[in-house]
């Protein structure tokens, strides 16, 4: 890790610091954590706790390490870590869209940052999304119209899921598929839930450009199902540049890689 300056940091930017580090190190010491941050050991001891009771990192002797594979925190909870840069990728993201294109959109934080831009730009267009506030934020657009996806109804999602969802998108042809994940290894993406991954599988299917919105917390990160093969994504739109095993990777696939600008 690069030592930050004898300035501390806030508790909310040593929480995104922690989850950053463990996308690319497996397991991180809370002694070195604490000289990093520059505060106290019982600091970064009560950060791993918090992030542990929500489901974002697993407490080790000493430490931390990520998660299970089959265990993300719910969308509340991911929706308050790196704000700006979900909304950077969001924007960028957005900035694809073709005038007249439809859109498949799945439920996620940074997708949501994604339907907010997407609204902001005016740009006539057809969304099509299983996620609540997806729909709500890209509502506020005359410009676009807005379809929802049935199914059961999840609360800590925002979001609609089941062979109902599935089928409903199927019906559908469309020009994009825009999705989250829970991590990007040089498998493919992958995701903690399996409601979600047929969801995102489904709308994957349907679309010739095939775009991943996805933050550099997640690079490296392997979970429960592999949503597809690395090469069945065609766009990648992140913050921050992938580690070097996995940009050549995304480079192997003819995947085109778009890094959102600060500011």
């Amino acid at each position: 890790m690069a030592r930050r300056s004898k300035n501390a940091l806030g508790k909310a930017a040593r929480h995104a610091a922690i989850l950053e580090a463990l996308a690319t190190d497996p397991t991180v010491r809370i002694s070195t954590l604490a000289e990093h941050f520059n505060v106290s050991g019982e600091t970064v001891r009560r950060d791993v706790e918090e992030l542990s009771a929500r489901g974002m990192v697993r407490r080790t002797y000493g430490g931390a390490s990520a998660s299970h594979p089959a265990v993300q925190p719910g969308l509340g909870e991911r929706e308050r870590v790196l704000v700006a840069e979900r909304s950077r990728i969001g924007r960028e993201a957005a900035g694809l869209v073709e005038e007249g294109a439809v859109v498949m959109l799945d439920a996620g934080s940074t997708t949501t940052h994604f339907a907010r831009a997407l609204a902001a730009r005016g740009v006539r267009a057809t969304l099509l999304t299983n996620s609540l506030d997806a729909a709500l934020a890209a509502g506020s657009s005359e410009a676009l119209r807005v379809l929802v996806a049935p199914g059961e109804l999840s609360v800590v999602e925002r979001g609609l899921y089941g062979p109902e969802t599935s089928a409903f998108l199927r019906r559908f042809n469309v020009d994009m598929a825009v999705i989250g994940a829970s991590g990007l290894t040089e498998e493919g993406p992958g995701e903690a839930e399996s409601r979600a991954a047929w969801v995102k599988r489904a709308m994957l299917e349907r679309a010739e450009r095939r775009l991943l919105l996805v933050d550099s917390s997640k690079f490296g990160r392997p979970f429960l199902e592999v949503l597809c093969p690395l090469g069945g994504l065609t766009e990648v739109v992140t913050e921050a540049a992938p580690p070097a095993p996995l940009e050549a990777a995304l480079g192997r696939c003819g995947i085109r890689l778009t890094i959102a600008p600060e500011g």
